[in-house]
């Protein structure tokens, strides 16, 4: 205290307003009336402890609002959040809505095709029904073949009919036909007539005629039987005549060419015939297999547009047609094969 009071002593020369303790106190005597720095100092910390344990208080009713307001606003962002989650379960149940939708419009075409198919399976029935009525009115009206259409298939009534048909009826629809064929084949005896003295020179040329006859006729039947079911199927039309004519023509040149490269060696080898013979048999296979393949596949659709009969009429036709054309092509090109060897024809 000493120490202190006499600190206090040391008064500065100039004057200085009291003090707030001064003016509380206004005793003549500082050391009387004035309290000691002890007292003071605790005074200060008890209103520093005052201060400090009100802003504490201050600061726990702050941290227990804070806290509460916390906990008031949990169940606002929990909402929220479910709120914000039934949006997103929207398109879910979009999406499920659209799925239900898509299967029901897939199960909706799934049975219209089912039912489009099924109507063109009977309008397929019904263009056949009148097919085979109609194949079967223009094979009447023609009246020389008796058989079935060649557009259409057999129909069970007209099976039955061919079955119960006797066989005299069958010929007498027939004969008439292979007579007509048969007087046609008499042209070939005619043409050995006009080429007798070629052949009594060149006897070996007699040796190759009934091959060369017989390769048309083999050739030929082959085309007519495949335009014959081709037809038959309706796998070609009576439109797409020059398209196949065409190419059975050049098919048969080409099996022609094949079989002449072939019999020709043969001939001149194994044979023993002369070399200009064989040229000549070379030469003639091709054309005749190109004739006999362009008839057979000319003559059905032929027959199908004068409303003939292509089954009773196409073979035979063709048979006699390329036996008369095959031997005269023979001689023919004999005649210019010997001229360009030199030999007396």
């Amino acid at each position: 205290q000493t120490s202190t009071f006499s600190c206090r002593t040391q008064v500065p020369e100039h004057p200085v307003k009291p003090s707030l303790l001064q003016r509380h106190y206004p005793a003549t005597r500082r050391s009387d009336h004035m309290p000691s720095l002890s007292f003071l100092t605790t005074r200060q910390h008890s209103s520093t402890l005052f201060v400090a344990a009100t802003k504490l208080l201050f600061a726990i009713l702050l941290l227990s609002s804070s806290s509460s307001a916390i906990k008031f606003r949990e169940p606002v962002t929990f909402i929220t959040k479910k709120t914000t989650m039934t949006p997103q379960s929207k398109p879910n149940t979009s999406y499920e809505n659209s799925a239900s939708v898509l299967g029901e419009l897939k199960e909706t075409i799934e049975t219209q095709a089912k039912e489009i198919e099924r109507l063109k399976a009977e309008l397929k029935k019904q263009q056949g029904s009148s097919k085979a009525s109609s194949a079967t009115s223009v094979s009447h009206g023609g009246g020389s073949g008796g058989g079935h259409g060649a557009t259409s298939e057999p129909s069970k009534e007209e099976l039955s009919r061919y079955l119960q048909e006797p066989f005299f009826q069958v010929s007498m629809q027939r004969v008439g036909w292979l007579g007509l064929f048969l007087a046609s084949l008499s042209m070939t005896a005619l043409i050995m007539n006009v080429f007798e003295e070629t052949l009594e020179k060149h006897i070996e040329l007699a040796y190759f005629v009934p091959l060369l006859a017989g390769h048309g006729g083999n050739t030929g039947g082959q085309t007519v039987g495949t335009v014959l079911s081709a037809l038959s199927a309706g796998t070609i039309k009576p439109s797409d005549a020059p398209r196949v004519v065409f190419k059975e023509a050049m098919a048969g040149v080409m099996s022609g060419a094949i079989l002449g490269s072939v019999v020709s060696p043969i001939a001149f080898k194994v044979l023993g015939v002369s070399f200009h013979v064989a040229v000549v048999l070379f030469f003639t296979l091709p054309l005749v297999s190109m004739i006999a393949s362009t008839l057979g596949s000319l003559i059905p659709f032929a027959c199908v547009f004068l409303g003939l009969d292509p089954s009773v009429i196409a073979a035979p036709a063709m048979t006699s047609i390329v036996d008369v054309t095959g031997l005269m092509s023979y001689f023919l090109i004999a005649n210019q094969i010997f001229k360009l060897y030199g030999l007396e024809l």
